[in-house]
C-alpha cells in the first residue's frame, strides 16, 4: 500500500476484455456495498452507480460530490507550509530528475509551479514507479500493488487536488475490515454517532478499540493499557512534542515497544500484523515503532486519518494521467523509456564532486543531457545503481548502500461471481451489464491474519470503473508479504511458477470466504517486486538522507529519503515538495554557476 519507483514481473493468465468503466452503490443504513443508486457521469466516460451527494463543490470534491480531502490541520512537519510565488527576476534553472514515480512527479509539480524548467528521465515505458498500471493484450489493468489513501495524506491530496486526481477517490465507510477463516468478518469500527452529531477524535478511536470484535477483552485491556502510556497521549494537546517522541522510538521494534507498555502478542497476531503487514510489509516483531506509531497518531488526533479511500479506477487513468497532464501543461517534459546509464561528474576544486550530465540510454542509441541540478527520485535499489561508487566516500551516500528493500507480490484473481458477498447466497452468482445492477460484498480495504495475503481487496467494487467487467464477478488484489516465508502457510512463494502462486493464493480466498468455495476463478496475474519499500526496522531512520546532498547540484528524492511519514504515497510526495524547496533554496547560486560556466566556455 504503497508509493516510489521499482519494477516487477507479470504473468498473463486467461480473461475477456475489459469493459467501460462503472459505478458502485451505497446501500441502505450507511454501510458502503455495491449495487444502489442513480448513475451519474465519470469524469472518463461511462456510467457510475453510486447516487451524487448533496455537497459543495470544492477542489478537494469527487465526481460525486463527496468532499475526500483531509478534514484537519496536519503536523507543521509532515505538511509544509505554500511556497511563496517566486519572485520577479527570480533566478530560473533547468533542472533534470530521474525517476517516475510519485516522489519525481512531486518535485516536478513543485519545480515548474515556481517557474523552474524540468525534464524527467523514466527507465520503463510506463509512469508511475510502485503506482504504475497498464493493461495487457486482453485488457486486464494490471497494478504493481494494492494503493489504499489514507485520510492524513494530506500533501498527496493537494497534488491530486491541484492537477484534478482528487475527483477519482472513492471514500470508504469508516471502519477498518479484519476477514479471518470460514466467513468470520468483524470490524475495527471508527462511527461513532450520538443522535445525528459524529463524535470525533480521540473519541471514535477509543470506541473502535474498545467495541471491536476482533480482539478478546484481555487483549483490548492490554491494547488500552500500551496506547494509553504511549506518545500519542502527549500527542493529543501536545502534537510536536508527541512526535519527537516517537522519532526517539525508532531504534526499536513495535513488538518489544508494545509488549513493554503491556500489549500482548495475541492482539498483535490478530490485529496489528496485519496492519503492519499493510503498511510496511513487515511484522511487528521486524518493524519501527517509529512507523507504526506515527500512523496510530494521526488515528487518535485527526477524526477522518483513518478514513480510507481507494481510487475509482486503475493509477495510470485515475491518477498518473492527470498528474503528468498537470506538468505537461506547465511546460514540463516527460521522456519514458530512457534511463539513466551514468551520471558524469568530476571534483571541484575543494575536491567535492560537481555534476556535469547524464547519460541516458534512448533504445540502442545514448545521450548526454545537462542541466542546472539534477534530481535522483528513485527508491533505494534505483539510488544505489545511480550513484557512483566513489561517492561513497561521502557518509550520506554510505549510508543509503546500508538500506534495502522488502519483497512482496501482488496476486489477482477474476472469479464468476461475488466472493465477499456472504450475506445473500442469491446475489453471488448474480451477474450482468451494470455494476448498480449486480454487484455485491464488502466495498473497503480487508485485513487477515489467516492468510498469507494481510491485506486485499475487491477491485471490481472498490475501484470499478475500470476493474467490473460485464458478465463477470470479483478481482481479489491480494498482497503476500513476506513472500519468502508465508504468514499463514510458512511457504516460500519466491521461487514458485505464476501458476502455482494463483492457486494458492485462490486456495486462501476459499478459506476465508464459504462464499468463494462454489466459484470459478476465471483468470489469475502475479506482479513480482524483489525491492518495494525500504525495509524500516529499528534504527534505519539514521541512515535515510536528506533531499539536499554534499553536491552543490545533486539532490534526492524518494519516499526513502529523511521525511516525516514513513515510507508510502504520502511519504513520496512529502520527498518530493522537500526535494524541491532545497532546489529552489539554492537556484540562485546553481544560477550563477552555470553562468560562470557558460562565460568560461565562451572564453
Amino acid at each position: 500500500m504503497a508509493g516510489g519507483g521499482g519494477a516487477g514481473r507479470r504473468a498473463a493468465g486467461r480473461g475477456a476484455g475489459a469493459a467501460g468503466p462503472r459505478g458502485a452503490g451505497r446501500a441502505a443504513g450507511g454501510e458502503l456495498r455495491a449495487g444502489a443508486g442513480a448513475g451519474v457521469g465519470a469524469p472518463r466516460g461511462g456510467r457510475c452507480g453510486r447516487a451524487k451527494a448533496a455537497a459543495p463543490r470544492s477542489e478537494y470534491t469527487n465526481i460525486y460530490g463527496e468532499d475526500v480531502g483531509p478534514k484537519s490541520a496536519p503536523l507543521k512537519s509532515l505538511f509544509p507550509g505554500e511556497p511563496n510565488p517566486p519572485a520577479p527576476g527570480a533566478p530560473k534553472i533547468r533542472v533534470a530528475i530521474v525517476g517516475g514515480g510519485l516522489a519525481a512527479l512531486s518535485t516536478a509539480s513543485e519545480l515548474l509551479d515556481q517557474g523552474h524548467e524540468v525534464e524527467i528521465f523514466e527507465q520503463r515505458k510506463v509512469l508511475g514507479g510502485k503506482m504504475s498500471s497498464w493493461q495487457d493484450r486482453d485488457g486486464n489493468h494490471i497494478e504493481m500493488g494494492l494503493h489504499v489513501f489514507f485520510g492524513c495524506y494530506f500533501n498527496l491530496f493537494r497534488l491530486m487536488a491541484r492537477s484534478g486526481a482528487i475527483q477519482n477517490l472513492l471514500p470508504k465507510d469508516h471502519t477498518h475490515t479484519f476477514c479471518n477463516k470460514d466467513g468470520d468478518v468483524r470490524e475495527l469500527d471508527f462511527r461513532f454517532l450520538v443522535g445525528d452529531v459524529k463524535i470525533g477524535a480521540p473519541f471514535h478511536g477509543l470506541k473502535a478499540f474498545f467495541t471491536t470484535p476482533q480482539l478478546e477483552p484481555i487483549d483490548k485491556a492490554a491494547n488500552a493499557l500500551a496506547l494509553g502510556t504511549s506518545p500519542i497521549v502527549r500527542a493529543l494537546v501536545d502534537p510536536e512534542g508527541g512526535m519527537q517522541d516517537i522519532r526517539n522510538l525508532d531504534d526499536v521494534s513495535f513488538a518489544d515497544w508494545f509488549r513493554s507498555h503491556g500489549g500482548s502478542n495475541e492482539s498483535m497476531k490478530r490485529m496489528w500484523d496485519p496492519i503492519a503487514y499493510a503498511l510496511g510489509f513487515l511484522d511487528c516483531e521486524d518493524i519501527s515503532a517509529r512507523c507504526m506509531l506515527t500512523i496510530f497518531q494521526f488515528f487518535a488526533t485527526k477524526t477522518d486519518a483513518s478514513v480510507l479511500r481507494m481510487l475509482a479506477g486503475s493509477p495510470d487513468n485515475y491518477l498518473i494521467s492527470p498528474i503528468r497532464e498537470y506538468i505537461e501543461k506547465r511546460g514540463g517534459v516527460i521522456h519514458t523509456g530512457q534511463g539513466c546509464k551514468e551520471v558524469l561528474w568530476e571534483d571541484g576544486p575543494d575536491g567535492t564532486p560537481v555534476v556535469k550530465g547524464l547519460k541516458i540510454n534512448r533504445g540502442s542509441k545514448a545521450k548526454v543531457v545537462t542541466a542546472d541540478a539534477y534530481v535522483a527520485a528513485l527508491d533505494v535499489p534505483g539510488a544505489k545503481r545511480l550513484i557512483p561508487q566513489d561517492w561513497r566516500r561521502m557518509p550520506m551516500f554510505d549510508k543509503i548502500f546500508d538500506m534495502d528493500g522488502v519483497p512482496v507480490m501482488t496476486v489477482q484473481l477474476r472469479y464468476d461471481g461475488w466472493v465477499t458477498e456472504m450475506k445473500d447466497p442469491a446475489k453471488v452468482k448474480q451477474l450482468g451489464k451494470e455494476h448498480k445492477d449486480v454487484a455485491s460484498g464488502i466495498d473497503n480495504l480487508l485485513y487477515s491474519p489467516d492468510a498469507d495475503f494481510s491485506c486485499f481487496a475487491d477491485l471490481a467494487l472498490t475501484s470499478p470503473w475500470d476493474y467490473f467487467k460485464e458478465g463477470e464477478g470479483s478481482l481479489m488484489q491480494c498482497v503476500i508479504t513476506p513472500p519468502g516465508n508465508g504468514v499463514v502457510s510458512g511457504k516460500d512463494y519466491e521461487p514458485l511458477q505464476n501458476d502455482k502462486i494463483i492457486a494458492l493464493a485462490d486456495g486462501q480466498v476459499r478459506d476465508l470466504f464459504p462464499s468463494a468455495r462454489n466459484l470459478e476463478l476465471k483468470w489469475g496475474n502475479v506482479v513480482k517486486i524483489g525491492q518495494s519499500l525500504y525495509r524500516e526496522k529499528p534504527g534505519m531512520d539514521a541512515f535515510r538522507p536528506d533531499q539536499k546532498t554534499p553536491i552543490s547540484n545533486f539532490f534526492l528524492a524518494g519516499s526513502y529519503t529523511k521525511q516525516d511519514y514513513i515510507d508510502s504515497m504520502e511519504g513520496a510526495t512529502l520527498s518530493g515538495r522537500q526535494c524541491a524547496a532545497r532546489v529552489t533554496e539554492a537556484a540562485a547560486g546553481l544560477s550563477k554557476a552555470a553562468a560562470k560556466q557558460t562565460t568560461s566556455a565562451a572564453a
